[in-house]
């Protein structure tokens, strides 16, 4: 059976994702051992399902379409940049997501869908955050040094709407992931 990774995302408009591109410049330009996140494939992950066979489609969209159904537009205000496990070790580098009312009803919406369809919920607490770098895999700790504080002088702020949840395709190219929209679940 034809099976393909997936995940569940909110998408932001092109502009928006080049100007959170442009959020790292400053780190981007010093020349630290990221790989970087191309523009188009910026988004916010609310679940990552793997390799899902493509007749379950239909199914996981219907679980969207009830995870948003009744659910309002909201805002997803950003801030900050930041890096995981810390920016003395960093994996990721990543712009934070202010945490809303709005935003956890519908990423436990699509948990409790999800895990009705045999998804496992996520046992780690919801840590909402657009990636936008990952460390090389050769990268040595003291290859980041001042990345700590350059990080502290980025102040960047957005806002974005929010009006579908989207169920995405994830197709690993040599040229990197190509991100394609399977179904749009559209917020009321």
């Amino acid at each position: 059976v034809p099976a393909m990774r997936a995940f569940v995302a909110i998408n932001l408009t092109g502009a928006e994702r080049r100007r959170l591109a442009g959020a790292v410049d400053a780190i981007r330009e010093r020349g630290y051992p990221f790989r970087w996140v191309k523009p188009d494939n910026v988004h916010l992950t609310l679940k990552f399902l793997g390799d899902v066979p493509e007749e379950q489609c239909r199914k996981l969209a219907a679980a969207l379409d009830r995870a948003a159904g009744g659910l309002a537009r909201f805002e997803l205000r950003v801030r900050g940049v930041g890096a995981f496990p810390s920016p003395r070790r960093p994996q990721v580098v990543w712009v934070g997501v202010e945490a809303s009312e709005a935003l956890e009803a519908l990423q436990r919406r699509i948990e409790r869908e999800l895990e009705a369809l045999g998804y496992p919920a996520e046992r780690r607490p919801f840590r909402p955050h657009l990636t936008l770098g990952r460390a090389r895999a050769h990268a040595k700790r003291n290859d980041f040094s001042e990345l700590e504080s350059l990080m502290a002088t980025l102040n960047f702020e957005g806002s974005y709407a929010v009006k579908t949840v989207d169920l995405m395709r994830s197709q690993l190219k040599p040229s990197g992931a190509v991100h394609s929209i399977l179904h749009s679940a559209p917020l009321s």
